[in-house]
């Protein structure tokens, strides 16, 4: 009699649990004890959730999550800290892909560094055509532009193309400007060749440039592909998992999309087209194109060049060099006629402007297009210099995207180029926060260095990776740090009409997440720019 009890109650109490377990919901992964900044609209904490298809389907305690839900795989994050997937609101992906392949010149410190690293690559890698990027002058001793000299009497015979850090200066040999027919009488609008006692020194700014870029050769399919792999490896290393590519072609953009659909490339994008009118039309006349990885809607226009190498464009002249205002990249007509084909269509208008003269062509362009109109979302890339009168154009339709590090990088001479009255309206991200109500943060990679946590530190703590000024760079024109995760998550998803699917951990949302080896939110100020991921999760899947 007794068996038959205990038999009874054994299987009274298998049939309790196993009703218990019916109970629960069955997800793909359930993630516990942590410390979850979900970057929703009350930017609450929780401590544990649930995936399942790809997506959040709960967010809470541990003790609610583990009594609702079941899975096989349970993660215990032991207190580590997790946010939201991190977005690069602009930068350039496949471009720093492509750099992995060629001449890196990024912390040159001297002209005969760059030299040296040309001379050891070509060295170790022999090719009949030779490509670099990432010196500053700004960085040397000797702050002027190079000339062409040395790199003649090295590689009389190879065409050498060096472009500037920031993209908007190139450095070439004679064989180069050879090739691309450049000589003492070439004339560019929008951009300049560079002469010293009239004779080119093979620096070509801005639109100049294209006259080179125009006779390199193509890259293959097979090095095209190798870049957008290599750029995302590296991405995912620091907790990106979307990207905001500033600029790219419709061959490229239709790459990027075969290879998500055959899972050859993970990275969610968010593609500018490049400002040309072949492409542009096209997207016009076939629409938006949007899948789970690749958001294409909208048009990267260039307004002006860069500060660095004096081709943004100001209202009065440089304070370093006399009578000099740089140049508009794209015509102002231009640039008007754009804002009207584009307002009359579902995609943005996101343009880079520098100086307070781009700015403020850009800015009437765009109040002008968009009159009557509401939430288009149209952006200013970089925002960099703003007249006083000119912050009241920012608002839901006019948002600011910027980069943190831009400011650290040009702070030791931007006084320089400006003087002091027009360094108060220049980096001022607090106030183009306040006039637009959110603003998003990206890095410009390869311009400046991949990491987001630079790009956190920068924004506030305003210094440099030296912890440079003691008491910060402008200060008043810092963000908290809630803010600065906000523009790196939510609010950059929302700049790309994606808030409803990213940027926040809530439910309904892609499981785009990382996990953090410290607390961004609480660490000693100064730590922030050596913070490490430890994992990163796109789409409920482990990508790093």
């Amino acid at each position: 009699m007794r068996t038959v009890i205990f038999l009874l109650l054994a299987l009274s109490l298998f049939g309790s649990c196993q009703n218990h377990t019916s109970d629960k919901i069955a997800v793909d992964a359930i993630f516990i004890n942590g410390t979850v900044y979900t970057v929703d609209k009350e930017f609450a904490k929780a401590e544990a959730f649930a995936v399942k298809h790809g997506k959040f389907v709960a967010i809470g305690l541990t003790d609610s999550i583990q009594a609702n839900y079941q899975s096989d795989q349970i993660h215990d994050l032991k207190g580590k800290t997790v946010l939201p997937g991190l977005i690069d609101a602009h930068c350039h992906f496949f471009r720093f892909g492509q750099t992995l392949q060629n001449v890196d010149l990024v912390g040159t410190q001297s002209y005969a560094e760059v030299v040296q690293r040309v001379t050891g690559f070509q060295t170790e890698n022999p090719s009949e055509f030779i490509y670099g990027r990432g010196w500053d002058q700004n960085d040397w001793e000797v702050k002027e532009f190079p000339n062409k000299q040395k790199l003649d009497s090295l590689f009389p015979d190879i065409p050498v193309v060096l472009q500037r850090i920031d993209g908007h200066a190139l450095l070439v040999n004679q064989k180069a400007l050879d090739l691309a027919k450049i000589d003492n009488t070439t004339i560019t609008e929008g951009g300049e060749v560079i002469k010293e006692n009239n004779q080119v020194t093979g620096v070509l700014i801005d639109n100049a440039m294209e006259l080179v870029t125009n006779i390199m050769p193509k890259m293959t399919r097979e090095e095209a592909v190798e870049a957008l792999q290599d750029a995302q490896e590296y991405c995912f290393d620091y907790g990106l998992t979307t990207v905001n590519d500033a600029g790219l072609d419709r061959s490229t953009i239709m790459l990027i999309d075969s290879l998500q659909k055959a899972d050859a490339l993970d990275m969610r994008i968010y593609a500018m087209i490049s400002n040309n009118t072949a492409d542009v039309d096209y997207f016009i006349n076939n629409g938006i194109l949007k899948t789970e990885k690749l958001n294409v809607r909208s048009v990267k226009v260039y307004g002006d060049g860069a500060l660095g190498s004096r081709g943004a464009t100001l209202r009065e002249p440089y304070s370093d060099r006399h009578k000099h205002y740089g140049a508009m990249v794209t015509p102002v007509d231009s640039i008007y006629s754009l804002a009207q084909k584009l307002a009359k269509t579902d995609l943005q208008m996101n343009t880079h402007a520098i100086g307070d003269s781009a700015n403020t062509v850009v800015l009437k362009a765009y109040e002008k297009a968009l009159k009557g109109q509401s939430d288009r979302r149209w952006k200013v890339e970089h925002a960099q210099i703003i007249s006083p009168e000119d912050f009241d154009y920012f608002d839901d339709n006019i948002l600011p995207s910027v980069q943190p590090t831009h400011a650290t990088s040009d702070m030791y001479w931007a006084k320089e180029r400006l003087g002091g009255r027009r360094m108060k309206g220049a980096y001022a991200y607090k106030k183009l926060l306040d006039e637009a109500g959110i603003i998003a943060l990206g890095t410009d990679f390869p311009v400046e260095q991949v990491s987001p946590f630079y790009t956190f530190y920068a924004s506030v703590a305003r210094k440099d990776l030296m912890q440079y000024p003691e008491n910060g760079f402008q200060m008043k024109d810092a963000l908290s740090r809630e803010e600065t995760l906000r523009g790196m998550t939510i609010w950059a998803a929302y700049s790309n009409f994606e808030e409803a699917e990213k940027g926040s951990i809530e439910s309904g949302k892609f499981a785009d997440f990382i996990i953090m080896d410290q607390d961004i939110m609480t660490v000693d100020e100064d730590s922030i720019p050596n913070l490490k991921v430890y994992q990163t999760w796109l789409g409920g899947k482990q990508v790093k």
